[in-house]
């Protein structure tokens, strides 16, 4: 009997990146749903509700990844969020301390630095999963 297939929503305007990770995601036996864009995504989870989601920090917006965490969590409180940033390698700063990562608007579960090794990944989104699952 096939277990339900978890569904992982992924965010990015990269897409080389987009690519690779759904992939990777697909021969760890998750389904994937891709966006390219915030504006796309946004449509999609409208629709969608994903069992976990990836979101780019930066795509047409600097703080795209905020904002489309906001609203997944406002839709669906119990689905946990990584914001995907190649932002600190770029320029140093370290989002958890400037923005007070407990700060209420800032919803995601996990920062994740984008140059992150697949293995460490698959572990941090079946964490995430477990947790979500009791």
């Amino acid at each position: 009997m096939e277990h339900h297939k978890k569904t992982i929503f992924i965010a990015d305007d990269d897409p080389d990146y987009l690519f690779q990770l759904q992939v990777l995601l697909q021969k760890n036996g998750f389904q994937v749903i891709t966006a390219d864009s915030q504006r796309e995504a946004q449509k999609i989870i409208e629709r969608i509700k994903p069992d976990l989601a990836i979101v780019d920090l930066m795509m047409e917006n600097e703080d795209s990844g905020f904002i489309l965490s906001y609203q997944i969590k406002r839709l669906y409180p119990n689905v946990p969020v990584i914001i995907f940033t190649a932002v600190k390698a770029e320029t140093g700063i370290n989002f958890e301390n400037e923005l007070g990562m407990n700060s209420q608007w800032v919803k995601a579960d996990l920062f994740l630095p984008k140059g992150l090794r697949s293995d460490q990944l698959i572990r941090e989104i079946n964490k995430l999963l477990k947790l979500n699952l009791g």
